[in-house]
């Protein structure tokens, strides 16, 4: 199962969704692992040790530095970019499939949510 780290923007309401809905989703926020206000570089460079995949919100600056590292061919596991117009409770169910999908791979990736249904 995939491993989570929350970036600092990212809506809290979808963390909590993800927490009740599943015990065994593992997902922690930047501030509670020390990296409130760290640089974007320097919070993946951290996902990427702790093999975590980052969420975020952040289109505008955290997107290109995980297009950065993948570009160098450093180790990324991978990044969720979510609209924060999205309802929140249908990034939760995205989130959860994902989580709970064993042949999901997403390292040196970035994908987009809420995913577009069939």
């Amino acid at each position: 199962m995939p491993k989570f780290l929350a970036d600092e923007d990212f809506n809290n309401r979808i963390v909590r969704g993800i927490r009740r809905r599943s015990d065994e989703i593992e997902i922690v926020r930047v501030h509670e692992v020390g990296l409130l206000g760290e640089p974007d570089p320097v919070v993946l460079e951290w996902a990427a040790n702790q093999q975590r995949i980052v969420l975020t919100h952040d289109a505008a600056t955290m997107i290109g530095f995980a297009y950065d590292r993948i570009r160098d061919q450093r180790f990324f596991p991978g990044m969720i970019a979510v609209s924060q117009y999205a309802a929140i409770g249908k990034v939760i169910d995205d989130l959860v499939r994902i989580a709970s999908n064993e042949n999901f791979q997403l390292s040196d990736q970035v994908v987009y949510l809420p995913f577009k249904d069939r």
